[in-house]
C-alpha cells in the first residue's frame, strides 16, 4: 500500500522505501531471460517507465495537499464580517470546536491506530503522551503569558499586556501534527493508485472544513485578530506538506510511527476540548445559549461521523 512497483503491469505496490533501479534489477532477473540484449533493454525501458510514474505521483500528490493547505484560509471569508458578529456567534462554535475535536479523536484517529494493529500498551502510552505534553506545553504558556510577557514593561511604566489564552497555541500544535498526519496519508494514497489519492484528497478535504472553521473561531476567541489567526492557521496547514515529503523520503520508517503519531494527536484533541472547550461551555448559564452550546458539540460529532462515508 506504501510503496511504488517498477512493473508497469502493477503500476504500484508495497515497500517503497526499498524501490530503486537496484532493486529492480535484482527482481528482473527472475523474469527476463539473462541473455544480455533483451534483458538490458527491458531494464532501461522499466526504469524509465518508473522515473516517469515517479514524477507523475509527486506532481498529484503535492497539488493535493496544497488543495488541503487552502482549506486553513476558509477564515478569510470572516475579514468583511464585523467583530462584534463573530463575538455573538462565538458560543455556538466554541460548542462545535468541542464536537469536532472529540468526534475527530475518537471516530477518525483513535479507530484508525487500532486498525493498523497498535497494541493495547502501546496505545494507552500514546494517547497519555498526548494529554500530558499538551498539559506541560499549556503550563508554559501560561507561565510565559504572566511571567515573560508582563516583565517587558519597565518598572512604573503604565503598561497594557495583550496576552493570548493558550488555547490557540494547543490548537495551532495539534492542528499541525495531525496535517502531518494527512500529508502522510494523501501520499500513501498516490502510492497505490492516483484513484486512490483523488478520493483520498476529497475525503481529507471535507474533513478538514469544519476542523479549520472550529480551530479558526478558537484562535479569535484566544486573542488572536483576524490576520493573525489566518497566518498561523495556514503555517499550521503547511505541515502536511512536510508529511507527504517525508512518506516518500522514509518509506516504511515514517509508516510505522504514523499509528503512533495518530493517537498522540487524539490525546492532544481530547485535551483541548475536556480541559478548555467544555470548561468554557459549562460557564454559560443562559438557558438559550447553553442549548446552542450542546446542539453546536452534537453538530461538530455528527460532521466527523457523516465523514466516515468517505473514507
Amino acid at each position: 500500500m506504501h510503496c511504488i512497483a517498477l512493473d508497469p503491469g502493477l503500476f504500484f505496490a508495497r515497500n517503497f522505501c526499498v524501490l530503486s533501479r537496484r532493486f529492480y534489477v535484482n527482481t528482473t532477473r527472475s523474469k527476463y531471460t539473462a541473455s544480455s540484449g533483451f534483458y538490458e533493454e527491458h531494464v532501461r525501458t522499466d526504469v524509465a517507465w518508473y522515473h516517469l510514474m515517479m514524477g507523475i505521483v509527486l506532481l498529484y500528490t503535492l497539488v493535493s495537499v496544497l488543495v488541503i493547505s487552502a482549506a486553513s484560509l476558509i477564515g478569510v471569508v470572516t475579514l468583511s464580517v464585523k467583530t462584534s458578529v463573530l463575538k455573538a456567534g462565538m458560543h455556538f462554535f466554541i460548542g462545535l470546536a468541542a464536537g469536532a475535536l472529540l468526534g475527530d479523536a475518537f471516530i477518525h484517529l483513535i479507530p484508525t491506530a487500532f486498525s493498523e494493529g497498535v497494541d493495547g500498551i502501546t496505545f494507552a502510552l500514546a494517547i497519555l503522551g498526548g494529554m500530558v505534553i499538551f498539559l506541560l506545553l499549556e503550563k508554559y504558556l501560561r507561565w510565559y503569558n504572566k511571567n515573560v510577557e508582563h516583565g517587558r514593561c519597565l518598572p512604573g511604566e503604565v503598561c497594557i499586556v495583550q496576552s493570548k489564552k493558550p488555547v490557540g497555541a494547543l490548537v495551532l500544535f495539534g492542528d499541525g501534527v495531525h496535517n502531518f498526519i494527512d500529508g502522510a496519508i494523501i501520499a500513501a494514497s498516490y502510492a497505490v493508485s492516483i484513484p486512490l489519492g483523488v478520493a483520498t484528497t476529497v475525503a481529507v478535504f471535507l474533513h478538514e472544513v469544519p476542523q479549520e472553521i472550529s480551530d479558526f473561531a478558537l484562535l479569535l476567541h484566544s486573542g488572536y485578530s483576524k490576520i493573525q489567526a489566518l497566518l498561523w492557521n495556514g503555517v499550521s496547514a503547511l505541515t502536511a506538506l512536510v508529511g507527504a515529503v517525508l512518506f516518500f523520503a522514509l518509506g516504511d520508517v515514517f509508516v510505522n510511527i504514523e499509528p503512533i503519531a495518530a493517537i498522540f494527536t487524539a490525546g492532544g484533541f481530547i485535551y483541548i476540548a475536556a480541559a478548555n472547550l467544555v470548561p468554557e461551555i459549562q460557564k454559560t448559564e443562559h438557558p438559550g445559549t447553553s442549548a446552542v452550546e450542546f446542539i453546536a458539540v452534537i453538530i461538530g460529532i455528527a460532521l466527523m461521523f457523516a465523514l466516515l462515508a468517505l473514507e
